[in-house]
């Protein structure tokens, strides 16, 4: 009987969360109204034709034959009455283009909330991850024994463990940091987005790079928004060419350019290095928050219009690396229309 009870009393007070998040969701989508849009849809850029014979290690399936590696996909709506430049959001490490979506306790994510504000909205997935394909070559040939297994490429999985210091969520694993915006009580929600990131047996710089500038000409002008290990994309992006490119948001990169990038590639495109809170709790970010400054640095002194900003010092508290997805999710997108606003021609 007190088994029975304690079982009725868990899914009572299940029942009872459950409702009051749907209620505060319900909520939400009323104050926002209906969602009205002109056209939605995905595509894939970038990618390449390989050959191969080790497409398969089962019978079922031809060992021979003919795909495409490195490309890209990409998701896009679109308003009403857009906005001249669009927004192409990246999302960084071990991550896909889920980052920018729902946030993990069901709050608008910032795809939708862009979207509202006016702005045709493309959410990619880094090439090698989520939606845009890995190559199984190198993994089959070292199983049929036709390369050796050190030749086997580097892949990773971020655990919450490690996670949970790097996104500045605590000092470690489940402390949490006072004030911190991010919804720890939907941690789960998050770590199920996490995915296996091929990005560090890729060749520099990465098909995601290519791939960027490919849609950044195809959209013609665009507002790459990148975060953390895809901080830098847009800038080698531009260096490769920089049309289509109408701004650069790098949100809290996991390194900037040095101060030896070449700066001229850069000319005519407003910058925004973007940092969270709790930065200085942190060695890591408080050194990358250090070398963006000095880019930023050597970036004006060529006559790139660049800054550097901490989100506490324009008022902003709490934040998190993922602050697309903390509490405050769309007062920080608001900071940053504003901010278009004033330097995005």
């Amino acid at each position: 009987m007190l088994n029975r009870f304690i079982v009725t009393l868990m899914l009572s007070q299940f029942v009872s969360t459950l409702a009051t998040s749907t209620a505060g969701l319900a909520a939400e989508a009323k104050n926002y109204g209906p969602l009205t849009i002109e056209r939605q849809g995905s595509f894939f850029v970038g990618g390449r034709e390989i050959k191969s014979d080790a497409l398969s290690t089962i019978p079922q399936f031809i060992s021979q034959g003919t795909v495409e590696v490195d490309q890209m996909y990409v998701r896009y709506q679109m308003p009403l009455h857009p906005k001249p430049y669009a927004i192409t959001l990246i999302h960084g490490c071990c991550l896909t283009g889920k980052s920018w979506e729902t946030a993990p306790d069901g709050r608008m994510g910032w795809d939708e909330y862009f979207l509202r504000r006016g702005f045709s909205v493309y959410v990619v997935d880094q090439s090698w991850r989520g939606r845009s394909a890995a190559s199984p070559v190198a993994v089959n040939s070292v199983k049929t024994r036709k390369l050796p297994p050190d030749s086997l490429p580097a892949f990773i999985s971020a655990g919450r463990e490690g996670a949970w210091p790097l996104f500045r969520f605590g000092p470690e694993y489940p402390t949490a940091f006072p004030g911190l915006q991010f919804p720890i009580e939907a941690q789960d929600e998050f770590w199920k987005q996490m995915v296996p990131d091929w990005n560090y047996s890729m060749a520099r710089p990465v098909p995601t790079v290519k791939a960027l500038a490919e849609l950044s000409q195809r959209i013609k002008s665009t507002i790459l928004i990148s975060h953390s290990q895809s901080g830098i994309y847009p800038f080698q992006t531009a260096a490769m060419n920089p049309k289509g490119i109408a701004g650069i948001i790098s949100i809290e990169p996991g390194a900037c350019p040095g101060t030896d990038f070449n700066m001229s590639s850069l000319k005519g495109i407003p910058i925004l290095v973007l940092f969270g809170d709790f930065v200085e709790k942190s060695k890591a970010w408080s050194k990358r928050l250090q070398g963006c400054k000095a880019f930023v640095g050597a970036a004006k002194e060529a006559g790139v219009q660049a800054e550097v900003v901490s989100l506490p010092d324009v008022g902003i508290h709490g934040n998190s690396h993922m602050l697309m997805q903390d509490k405050n999710n769309l007062q920080v997108a608001d900071w940053l229309i504003d901010w278009t606003a004033k330097h995005v021609k």
